[in-house]
């Protein structure tokens, strides 16, 4: 039990559902774009695996973890963005997050709720340096 998300709260059930049964928590066979960050105030670790087709991300997956928020918050996110294009992911913003995760989240912990959000930045910077930003008709 993460003593940081507030008892009263009913959605803390979604938080932990989030952080016991994470979403999309595997390896891609062949990623087009990975990236790797850490929060070391909390010791979380997420790794995130995009695969993309056309444009969009087709199919995405985490690896790492560490407290609920930081779980929850990678868990919640890829399963938002797939199937939704890299543009309309790169506007994703930290209220977009906090609003996924519904829960009040403390200053303290809002490294941990955006840690998924700016791995996510990274593995599309990379993707996109490696294969040109996609191109509007």
């Amino acid at each position: 039990m993460d003593p940081d998300l507030p008892a009263e709260s009913m959605y803390r059930e979604h938080i932990l559902d989030h952080y016991e049964h994470p979403r999309n928590y595997r390896r891609l066979k062949k990623p087009d774009a990975a990236s790797l960050g850490t929060n070391p105030l909390c010791g979380d670790e997420v790794k995130i695996e995009l695969q993309v087709k056309g444009g969009k991300i087709v199919d995405v997956a985490f690896q790492g973890g560490g407290c609920a928020i930081s779980k929850a918050s990678a868990s919640l996110i890829t399963e938002g963005i797939k199937g939704r294009s890299l543009a309309e992911v790169k506007m994703m913003t930290k209220d977009d997050v906090l609003e996924l995760l519904a829960i009040p989240i403390s200053p303290v912990r809002l490294k941990c709720a955006l840690l998924s959000l700016q791995v996510l930045e990274n593995a599309i910077t990379k993707y996109e340096a490696k294969h040109g930003r996609a191109h509007h008709h």
